[in-house]
């Protein structure tokens, strides 16, 4: 484990983001005592493709219905 205070972390933050990166044990004190960790990001989010929800939304058969007047004069909908 690398401790450093935060001024040398202010100072060195590149550096440590990359040793950190690579797997170094981080850990940024303040008077000496431990704050934080810097520890590197686990795994990528990964990309949702089409049809990624397929089966899970239900939409009703009258989805694309027209509005009921109504409702259509409230969005301002002319016909």
């Amino acid at each position: 484990m690398k401790a450093v205070n935060i001024h040398a972390a202010k100072t060195h933050l590149s550096r440590l983001v990359d040793e950190a990166a690579a797997g170094a044990d981080i850990v940024i004190a303040k008077a000496g005592k431990p704050l934080v960790r810097l520890v590197p990001v686990t795994g990528r989010d990964r990309r949702r493709g089409f049809g990624a929800m397929k089966g899970r939304i239900r939409m009703s058969a009258s989805f694309d219905a027209p509005l009921p007047a109504s409702i259509a004069r409230a969005f301002g909908v002319k016909k």
